[in-house]
């Protein structure tokens, strides 16, 4: 990485908690030169009750590139831990809860879905790589892990399809969920979308509800609510966390589409109350 003649400042934050994490953050990172300059940056943190790295430029920024590298490692580790579950048929969410309760693993970013998107962890995690490269460094390691992010959107469509019986021509898919994360608008590298546009692109006719969006988008139908979207739906699809889709009435459902299929990416509702319902139900990593 070419040294930098300017101060870097990293407060971290996240999308959907962005003021949460500026008032209470882990680390304040700053990268200067000039030791006075980061001094009097760090003047205007005082009373805030995290450490305060003061470090250089180049240390700075590599900082912050391999924290959001670590953690799309970490997402895309449980996805493929969820594919094993699959395989020798273990319940990934008793495996994440033994494994997570390890104080060294932790429970954060432990949780298995259709892949990490927004605007952070795709082009950080592709930039280390390549500023690894410029360094002579072949940083296989994390192409892995964008490689299994990669395939966790493949696996979940052929889920969808295997819901359709093998083929989606002309089926009717409901899909909950557009945005990347859930309490945000932002659809930048959402792998809901990425998932759409395959299930379009394959002849899918695709019905969708996010409590963010309104305006209609690359070729699919954006309803009023998540019931709308179940109208003759072969497939239903939870593809974003949204609190609200937990509470949704399976029994009403029922009566809506025209097959009980459930694909559940983000292991979001509760299984066995879908079953009731007479929905075969799939999830991640289950």
């Amino acid at each position: 990485m070419p040294p930098r003649r300017h101060k870097w400042l990293d407060r971290f934050l996240r999308e959907g908690s962005a003021v949460h994490d500026f008032m209470h953050p882990d680390r304040i990172v700053v990268g200067a030169e000039d030791r006075a300059a980061a001094a009097r940056v760090a003047s205007l943190y005082l009373g805030v009750a995290a450490p305060f790295i003061v470090t250089d430029p180049a240390s700075a920024e590599t900082i912050k590139y391999a924290a959001n590298a670590f953690l799309a490692t970490k997402i895309s580790f449980v996805n493929a831990i969820a594919a094993v579950c699959e395989a020798v048929g273990a319940d990934v969410a008793d495996v994440v809860l033994g494994i997570g309760s390890d104080k060294r693993i932790g429970h954060d970013f432990l949780k298995p879905g259709p892949g990490w998107g927004g605007s952070c962890f795709p082009k950080d995690s592709r930039a280390l790589v390549r500023i690894a490269e410029d360094g002579g460094y072949d940083f296989d390691l994390l192409r892995g892990v964008i490689s299994v992010n990669d395939q966790q959107r493949a696996r979940i469509l052929d889920k969808i399809t295997r819901a359709c019986g093998g083929s989606l021509e002309g089926a009717t898919i409901a899909v909950w969920g557009l945005t990347f994360k859930a309490r945000t608008d932002d659809l930048r590298d959402s792998p809901a979308l990425a998932i759409v546009d395959e299930l379009c692109q394959r002849g899918a006719l695709v019905r969708a509800f996010d409590p963010t969006v309104k305006a209609e988008l690359r070729g699919m139908e954006i309803c009023l609510d998540a019931y709308e979207t179940c109208e003759g739906a072969d497939v239903v699809a939870v593809l974003t966390e949204w609190d609200d889709f937990r509470w949704i009435d399976p029994d009403r459902v029922a009566d809506l589409v025209s097959s009980r299929q459930v694909v559940d990416a983000r292991n979001l509702l509760e299984r066995a109350a879908w079953q009731r319902a007479g929905f075969t139900y799939q999830g991640v990593g289950r």
